[in-house]
């Protein structure tokens, strides 16, 4: 891409705002350096990176790129064995942290989220915490090796730090002497040369002795080291040597430590580059509020609501174009200050930011194309060095882009033919856009000639467009209008401003018939346009409150549904209830029952009868609800043995047993057997031929359920006496004459219980063992009352 180009259009101001958003050296390099890339896929891979952050910054708000430093030249250094300063290895240290948390932090956002390209970056990070480590425990973050960097340097530190005390020590006394003090210009004790020095009065030199290493600019004051110290600052002296040498050895472990982690440093350094040149990106496209593009190599173009980034957003005005498509080229018209030229540079600006990976300011659904190349003749190209008109600079950079552009190049030209005759100027205007036509590139030129206007009609590869003006203000909205011409508005403007009529009637006689009918063609289109602008607007406003109906009802849908599930949820909470209280209720009669026996209590038919409502009752009131539809009843008088019956007045199912007369039936319902009028039934369905057929046998519908003998084998006397307790009940309950009850050969012992238990119980009338096929000695048939 030429960078005459890049300038003209304005790329170069939009790096430069890239590489404010980056937060390292490297990043900012990379991003300086930053060009289009050429082929689909790296522009692909290139606005993936971005899009990757672009999410990254919006889940996270913020990406931990800080404490990152040019560390390049300390690495190198350390390859070739130089000693590096603590500052040097402080940022070493310091890098190595931060790319540590930042790969940390993206590989923890990447097990939720896609990231890709920023998963293989962090990867690349080397954690090298020991390095880090081991920088940190001899420099302090003010980049002094500190005292724990080893024994000999505590050691060492400690000595110089008494010696120092004692030499103070010394000196205090002298300045604190009433005898010493007439003859000091200070009672201060300070440092020349690294040495302790006191300041003595010119005259009072012979006094002190020792060496003089300063003196004052007026020669009154000496700055003298006395004998009596001279000794203890030589010592001094020896023990900082000492010192330098042992931190100079620390620093040198550490760079060789270094050294052994270049190539890992180097790697990091690269990652941490990719990564902070990405998330660069991502911040200028928040800060535009940019969308990643669909892309294509096809030489496509689409924008919608495009804007350009370098005009403030409360004032820029957004253009929609297409190009690419049904049309291979665009011939803007329309009057000076328009905004032709902006149109122009949004488009060419945005197809270099695709391009180079940014993200463009315009809205969804916005396409963009890979170009070859980008050419651009745009603004005043006069040259005074080169002695060249404004006509002649324009031609010469056009021959250059002729000769250089291909069938994937985009061609933008402001102000084609402009700077010479009118109507030359029109003519070579029209045979370049054939030129550009015919090669296959893409092409958008904008032109003040009224010919062009024509000549975009007569070729279905391209399309006319203006920039919209308003005559009644007499200002420019700077709209983009894609198929409209643009009209002069000369007479428009003039009539505005108070030009009289008359003159207006005769400029706009001397206007050839041919123009004259273009203008109103114009016109009539401009009026069609904004007719079909505001049904696009209505049309707008329906669909959007078409959506809010849309979103309104299926909200309230899924409320219903919240509700319904709600409400089901309480309605089996409830049945769960119900049944548990069922059951309690069932357990109580039946309770009450045994107890009743176990008293002696003869119990009547009527307190039966009774019971048996209450365990209907308790155990089948769920049933009600679930009933949706009535079943169809059946005149009483079909009733029979074997149908199946609603009795209405406890809203239970039944089974007809036996006609007692003409009125009454027994009817069994669940476990209890109850006499049951006529009127009080409607017959759900009517018992089959065959079952009418069947006598009347003791053994009803309970029968299924209750088996007619109970093994006991392997029980003990008292677990089995419970269980035929049980067992005799439910067969009393169930209609049943005779029963087998299975306690085995054995020891006897079972047999002999069973036998105990039988003997008393009130309800079986005899008992016997088993005879041949029914079990024999192991075996005990009841028969019962």
């Amino acid at each position: 891409m030429e960078q005459r180009v890049l300038k003209t259009l304005e790329y170069d101001k939009m790096i430069a705002m890239l590489v404010d958003k980056a937060s390292c050296t490297y990043g900012k390099e990379k991003a300086a350096a930053l060009v289009p890339h050429l082929t689909l896929e790296e522009v692909s891979v290139a606005q993936r990176g971005t899009a990757e952050a672009a999410t990254v910054l919006r889940l996270k708000g913020s990406a931990p790129l800080g404490g990152i430093r040019d560390i390049r030249g300390p690495v190198q250094r350390a390859r070739l064995n130089a000693m590096l300063a603590p500052g040097e290895l402080l940022d070493i240290a310091s890098t190595i942290g931060s790319g540590r948390r930042l790969k940390n932090f993206l590989l923890d956002m990447s097990e939720n989220v896609e990231l890709p390209l920023l998963q293989f970056q962090s990867e690349r990070i080397e954690g090298l915490r020991e390095l880090e480590t081991e920088i940190r425990r001899c420099i302090d973050e003010n980049g002094e090796v500190l005292d724990s960097a080893s024994a000999e340097l505590r050691q060492v530190r400690q000595e110089i730090r008494q010696l120092e005390s004692r030499i103070r020590e010394k000196l205090d006394q002298i300045t604190r002497s009433s005898s010493y003090q007439k003859m000091l210009m200070e009672s201060i004790v300070t440092i020349r040369g690294d040495r302790f020095v006191i300041p003595v009065k010119q005259e009072y030199r012979h006094v002190f002795g020792g060496i003089v290493h300063d003196q004052s600019a007026s020669g009154a004051t000496l700055f003298i080291e006395p004998e009596v110290i001279v000794e203890m600052n030589n010592k001094l002296r020896e023990l900082r040597l000492r010192e330098e040498r042992e931190v100079e050895r620390i620093l040198y472990l550490l760079t060789e430590q270094v050294s052994f982690a270049v190539e890992a440093l180097l790697e990091n350094v690269d990652a941490l580059t990719e990564l902070d040149f990405m998330f660069a990106k991502a911040q200028l496209a928040w800060s535009m509020k940019a969308i990643c593009p669909r892309l294509n190599d096809r030489g496509y173009l689409r924008l919608k609501k495009a804007r350009h980034p370098l005009i403030p957003r409360e004032v820029v005005v957004p253009v929609d174009v297409e190009l690419g498509g049904e049309y291979q080229a665009i011939v803007v018209t329309g009057p000076n200050t328009g905004g032709k030229t902006v149109s122009l540079k949004t488009i060419g600006l945005l197809s270099l930011m695709a391009m180079s990976g940014l993200h463009i300011p315009a809205e969804e659904e916005s396409e963009m194309t890979v170009f070859s190349s980008v050419f651009a003749d745009i603004g005043d190209e006069q040259s005074i060095e080169q002695s060249l008109s404004t006509f002649s600079s324009h031609m010469t950079n056009i021959i250059h882009i002729l000769g250089t552009m291909d069938e994937k190049s985009l061609v933008l030209f402001d102000e084609l033919g402009a700077g010479t005759d009118p109507t030359e100027g029109a003519a070579l205007a029209m045979s370049i856009i054939d030129h550009v036509i015919s090669s296959g590139a893409r092409l958008i030129a904008t032109t003040h000639y009224s010919e062009l206007k024509a000549y975009a009609y007569d070729r279905p590869e391209v399309i006319n467009a203006s920039v919209e003006f308003d005559v009644e203000t007499l200002r420019p909205t700077y709209r983009l209008l894609i198929g409209v011409p643009g009209r002069s508005n000369a007479f428009a403007i003039a009539h505005r401003l108070g030009l009289p009529e008359h003159i207006i009637e005769v400029a706009r006689g001397s206007i050839s018939e041919e123009d004259n009918q273009v203008e109103s063609m114009i016109a009539s289109l401009e009026r069609n346009r904004k007719t079909a602008e505001a049904e696009r607007q209505e049309a707008e406003r329906l669909r959007l409150e078409a959506e809010a109906l849309r979103r309104e009802l299926e909200e309230e849908r899924a409320r219903f549904a919240e509700e319904k599930n709600k409400r089901m949820e309480q309605a089996e909470d409830e049945a769960r209830i119900a049944v548990q209280l069922a059951k309690e209720e069932a357990e109580t009669i039946i309770r009450e029952l045994r107890e009743m026996r176990d008293l002696g209590v003869d119990i009547k038919e009527h307190r039966l009868i009774e019971a048996k409502k209450r365990l209907g009752n308790a155990v089948l009131e769920l049933e009600k609800e679930k009933v949706k539809k009535p079943a169809k009843a059946v005149r009483a008088t079909q009733i029979k043995v074997g149908d199946e019956v609603m009795v209405t007045s406890f809203g239970q199912k039944g089974s007809v047993l036996e006609k007692i007369n003409n009125d009454e039936f027994l009817v069994q319902i669940g476990i209890m057997k109850m006499k049951v009028k006529r009127e009080d039934m409607n017959v759900l369905k009517a018992a089959n031929t065959q079952q009418q057929a069947q006598p009347y046998t003791s053994v009803k519908r309970r029968s299924d359920n209750i088996k007619m003998d109970l093994d006991l084998r392997g029980y003990n006397v008292e677990d089995s006496i419970r269980e035929i307790d049980q067992f005799l009940d439910d067969a009393l309950l169930a209609g049943l004459h005779s029963v087998s009850i299975i306690h085995g050969h054995g020891t006897g012992v079972l047999r002999k219980g069973v036998h105990e238990y039988l003997r008393q119980h009130r309800n079986v009338k005899s008992f016997r063992l088993g005879g041949q096929g029914e079990g024999g000695v192991g075996a005990t048939i009841a028969e019962l009352k």
